[in-house]
């Protein structure tokens, strides 16, 4: 790709506070974290005593928490067993396991000698885990459970260069070592240590990681990530938003999507605080209720379940219920302005203590009552929601990034926060909008390329080194705001140009709607299909009788319709949803009509449906 030679305006981050600079932190100095060993080696050697991890132990009822010092002592004895595997520096290893204790201890003796770690999502499918696998030359993987290897005896063929296969648990792991001499279990492979386990020299530059993006269409691609791509986007996002050795995380979503693993296990690192790993997603609001993290890191999909349950709750409620938070949203909403300095001092701001108390208060409790900020990434979090809970004064800073980038470029700040945006850029990163409105992006945290796919690396990398991400966006005052997907644009029969993404992101802020996706490329109109919120959707049959007991009903079409209206009512005329089928079946990883990072598979999406909108544009 050549670089586009337009002279367009280059955006830094203009709002930053630069808490580098701040005192009372124990923020790392850069020469500590040239490469992920040395940032971890330096945080144990700084803080030994403080803590690091706590962790369930489903066997004895109890968390276990382990300190920094622990950590080290563990991780020297997971590098002992990996040494004695004899592999080589740049050599790659696999890991397909939920968050946890041993993904920590994998990844960094793993890394401290030179291998390239290769994540793997826990929910995705046998073959595409089989093409990651042979893509990347995986040499030895570790895994958490039996069924992780037996699901792919199909696949068998295509694992000829796996030397070795660690199994954490199950009860057929002894059957299956006996079968293939390849596997053994983690107690037995722990025990198996090399003598010296040498210390190869390892250079920022280095290949650290191996991530294959979900892609949306195709196979995913295998993004090469450096030592030095992700501890600069570590000290950049700690430069942005401060973070202290007091703070703890509870983490819940997979270590494998880098958002979660640069944030919510490298950062805590580099700073010193503490990881709480979630139970699992059922537990996830108990265990927040009882560890109280001061920081959460979600995606958009957790808020909105969050927001809808709200939602719910106050539509069965009495009437003076809704009344009073929507008041509290209000008065909330004018007192973050305020706070912000876009607004000025209103009297309404007085009835504030009481509102927090009566109702703001109580939703904060539920989160743990603790929480300093939360951050959003991975996708759009729809102003709606945003808007309640930073009235709420839960605080959410809307961020943006992609696996290629480490993976931030912008966020919003605790002192510079504007919700609909996706903030400014990160210290030490450029971004421009190029030719047809495109973000581009250029600094230290951007990718080495690629995995063995020059052509593709060229089509994303121009030349002068900018990253074209493939988002449109725009620049006000500063902040930078998405406004769709270049390849995403539906282009009607009548030449109109519609960003989908805007539309399915309005439509999802009412909480019936779980998923949507608008069609309509080269038709005559737009049209939907959408999940419903089972749970909302059953109570609106009840209530509404017979005629609704078919979700896909003239008479639920035309209430469907109206819900979808009175959300995209700002669109031009030509963007209005005009046919709306609906369905109770989510689109998940495991139909493969999404993305194990909750993507939508628009092509599948549409194959799958294909009778459902012929049917939406019949007689056109």
């Amino acid at each position: 790709m050549s670089a586009n030679k337009n002279p367009e305006k280059i955006i830094t981050g203009s709002r930053i506070v630069n808490y580098l600079e701040k005192p009372g932190a124990d923020y790392m100095p850069e020469e500590a974290m040239r490469t992920l060993p040395e940032m971890f080696e330096s945080r144990v050697m700084r803080t030994p005593e403080l803590p690091a991890y706590q962790q369930f132990d489903p066997t004895t009822g109890k968390w276990n928490q382990y300190t920094w010092g622990d950590t080290g002592d563990r991780v020297a004895a997971w590098r002992a067993s990996l040494a004695a595997e004899r592999l080589s520096p740049g050599d790659r290893v696999a890991i397909r396991r939920s968050n946890g204790y041993n993904w920590v201890l994998f990844d960094q003796a793993a890394l401290s000698l030179g291998l390239v770690v290769v994540p793997l999502y826990v929910d995705d499918r046998p073959d595409n885990v089989a093409y990651i696998l042979e893509n990347a030359g995986v040499k030895l993987m570790y895994l958490e459970h039996d069924q992780q290897w037996t699901c792919l005896k199909n696949n068998l063929d295509q694992l000829t260069q796996v030397q070795r296969v660690v199994i954490e648990q199950g009860d057929d792991t002894r059957t299956l070592s006996l079968e293939d001499s390849r596997v053994i279990d983690l107690p037995a492979w722990l025990k198996n240590r090399a003598n010296t386990a040498p210390r190869p020299d390892i250079a920022p530059n280095d290949l650290a990681t191996i991530v294959y993006t979900s892609g949306t269409t195709g196979r995913p691609k295998g993004v090469m990530l450096s030592h030095r791509n992700i501890t600069s986007n570590v000290r950049s996002g700690v430069n942005h938003i401060g973070c202290y050795p007091q703070d703890s995380m509870v983490s819940f979503l997979p270590l494998s999507h880098t958002f979660e693993r640069t944030v919510g296990y490298y950062v805590p690192v580099m700073v010193g605080c503490e990881v709480i790993f979630a139970r699992s997603i059922p537990e996830l609001a108990e265990d927040l209720q009882n560890k109280k993290p001061t920081i959460l890191i979600s995606v958009p999909r957790i808020y909105e379940r969050v927001y809808g349950k709200i939602k719910a709750q106050l539509e069965e409620g009495p009437d003076i219920k809704k009344k009073l938070f929507d008041k509290t949203v209000d008065v909330g909403w004018t007192r973050f302005e305020y706070q912000q300095g876009r607004a000025k001092w209103h009297p309404k701001l007085l009835l504030w203590p009481l509102l927090d108390k009566l109702v703001a208060s109580k939703v904060r409790a539920k989160l743990g009552g603790n929480l300093r900020f939360a951050l959003s990434g991975g996708a759009p979090l729809p102003p709606a929601i945003s808007r309640v809970f930073i009235s709420l004064d839960i605080i959410i800073l809307q961020g943006y990034g992609l696996t290629e980038s480490s993976p931030i470029i912008s966020a919003n700040t605790l002192e510079f926060n504007q919700p609909a945006s996706i903030g400014v850029p990160l210290l030490n990163e450029e971004v421009k909008i190029g030719e047809n409105d495109e973000l581009l992006a250029r600094g230290p945290n951007i990718m080495l390329g690629y995995w063995n796919n020059p052509e593709a690396t060229a089509e994303v990398i121009d030349d002068e080194g900018w990253l074209h991400t493939g988002d449109k966006a725009r620049e006000e005052d500063g902040y930078l705001y998405i406004i769709g997907r270049i390849k995403d644009i539906i282009v009607l029969a009548n030449g109109e140009k519609v960003p989908p993404a805007d539309m399915e992101t309005a439509i999802a802020e009412d909480a019936l709607f779980e998923q949507c996706l608008v069609i309509g490329e080269q038709k005559p109109y737009l049209t939907a299909l959408v999940v419903l919120n089972a749970s909302l959707w059953e109570e609106i049959r009840k209530n509404r009788g017979m005629a609704f007991d078919n979700p896909n009903s003239p008479e639920v079409e035309k209430f469907l319709l109206k819900r979808i209206g009175e959300r995209i009512r700002n669109f031009p005329g030509y963007a209005q949803i005009q046919r709306v089928k609906a369905t109770l079946d989510p689109w998940t990883v495991d139909n493969n009509l999404a993305t194990p990072t909750m993507k939508l598979r628009r092509a599948r999406i549409e194959e799958r449906y294909a009778s459902e909108i012929r049917d939406m544009y019949e007689g056109h």
